[in-house]
């Protein structure tokens, strides 16, 4: 009999401390949602910008690629106009 007068507080005890956690874990969970939504939100938004960009970022990789090309270009230019030079040295030694 008194073990059960000192259990049963006991048990009520823990059902009100199981039933706080239960609240608190409750409320983390909704914390969490939240957060989760606001993150999918701005990963979205992020998306968006994204593809908006995309088409600018072709571009630059276009712009790099022809500025590559006129770098080799200007280098063989370069080269070729060594070579006329030699050339015209030469013959003008003559």
């Amino acid at each position: 009999s008194r073990l059960r007068e000192k259990s049963v507080p006991t048990t009520s005890e823990d059902y009100k401390l199981l039933e706080n956690m239960n609240k608190l874990t409750s409320l983390k969970y909704l914390e969490m949602k939240d957060i989760a939504i606001n993150i999918s939100r701005n990963l979205k938004d992020l998306n968006q910008k994204y593809a908006a960009l995309q088409p600018y970022l072709e571009q630059i990789n276009l712009i790099e690629e022809q500025v590559a090309a006129l770098e080799q270009a200007a280098y063989k230019l370069d080269a070729y106009s060594k070579k006329l030079e030699a050339k015209y040295k030469k013959l003008e030694k003559r």
